[in-house]
């Protein structure tokens, strides 16, 4: 359109100036320098603090229809940052180094706005990337995006109609608590959420960082992961530390999948099993006569 009108201009200059016509005062007669630049390209990048209908996985354009946060959604944009350039020619993936570095930034960004480790919650973080056409056209972004979980097991997110900043700053009932936990020999096999005054025998304790290695050796030192939890359990509920412990308590842990292990999630929630008997209680700070040896 800009091209065709231009044409008709140049076509009507050139005509008037074939008629004999003089050249209109302060004007040069070149029209090549008269036209405004036209402004580079702008490459689409994604707001923050804002709200989506539904969850996604990759950041197409055509699925950006943001909302409000007091109008119902499933997901929540909390940060956007941005990767380096690179000379790579497909947006990162799972393991890569700029898949880790939007990881961690956006684990870190995202304990900011909710005001605590999203993992003691039932809360969920996704690294969403652009599409491969808008890497391809320079997008670098990535979206740093929080749902609200159904329940622990669960990943199906909650229709919410408020946002999740500040959420866990103080008391929630999104936080993991007590929990009646079913198991099969040493598979626990459902966890559900209870009060800590009704019966149950398993209560989250905190999260562990594992060390940096490969997801196999992760898996393979089941020993040493429970024994991090184990220590974490006595922090908790204020046991001392030493080799009775195991002996007080039991411990189940909740590790990242492959894909999240290797993008850099090293976070390990940790629960307390009492497998001699039912608690109707909350451990924390409740000394060893609640955990007793034996």
């Amino acid at each position: 359109m800009r091209r065709w009108l231009t044409g008709i201009a140049l076509g009507t200059v050139v005509a008037l100036a074939l008629g004999g016509c003089t050249t209109p005062e302060g004007t040069d007669g070149d029209l090549s320098d008269d036209w405004a630049p036209m402004a580079a390209p702008v490459v689409f990048t994604p707001a923050a603090q804002t709200c989506h209908p539904q969850p996604v996985v990759v950041g197409h354009l055509r699925d950006y229809t943001p909302v409000a946060c007091d109008q119902p959604h499933q997901a929540e944009t909390m940060h956007v940052g941005t990767l380096p350039e690179t000379d790579e020619k497909e947006p990162p993936v799972v393991g890569s180094a700029g898949m880790r570095t939007a990881f961690t930034e956006c684990d870190q960004q995202v304990r900011k706005a909710l005001g605590a480790d999203w993992r003691i919650a039932r809360v969920r973080l996704s690294v969403v990337l652009p599409s491969p056409q808008g890497w391809t056209g320079g997008a670098r972004w990535f979206r740093c995006d929080v749902r609200e979980l159904s329940d622990l097991e669960d990943s199906t997110s909650v229709r919410r109609t408020a946002s999740l900043a500040g959420a866990l700053s103080g008391s929630s009932p999104l936080r993991h608590g007590c929990f009646r936990a079913k198991t099969d020999g040493s598979l626990v096999t459902e966890m559900v959420a209870v009060k800590c005054t009704a019966r149950h025998r398993a209560e989250f304790v905190g999260v562990w960082k594992a060390p940096n290695s490969s997801y196999e050796k992760f898996l393979n030192n089941s020993t040493r992961n429970h024994r991090a939890c184990r220590s974490l359990v006595a922090k908790y509920a204020k046991v001392p530390d030493d080799g009775n412990l195991e002996y007080r308590t039991g411990t189940i842990f909740y590790h990242p999948d492959e894909d999240e292990w290797r993008s850099g999630d090293r976070g390990v929630r940790c629960f307390l099993w009492s497998n001699r008997r039912e608690l109707t209680r909350s451990v924390k700070g409740a000394g060893t006569r609640t955990l007793p040896i034996g």
